[in-house]
């Protein structure tokens, strides 16, 4: 699922994103990248939402965080 953070402010956008990337990542095996949009500011994507990361969209990641969750026990 995406995110669209609000684009009142460029640096408020990315802040928006990491703190939702930042949540998520605490509750998934996947990891969630901040992409960079010129109409929207910055998204959080969770990488298992998608299956494989569109090139378009892979070459805009800005900022990842690693899923937290481990599948070893």
């Amino acid at each position: 699922m995406a995110y669209f953070a609000s684009s009142s402010a460029p640096s408020r956008s990315y802040f928006e994103a990491l703190e939702v990337a930042e949540r998520r990542a605490l509750h998934s095996y996947f990891d969630q990248h901040i992409v960079e949009d010129e109409e929207l500011g910055y998204v959080a994507f969770d990488e298992g939402d998608y299956g494989a990361m569109p090139a378009h969209l892979a070459a805009r990641v800005v900022h990842t965080v690693h899923g937290a969750m481990l599948d070893e026990f």
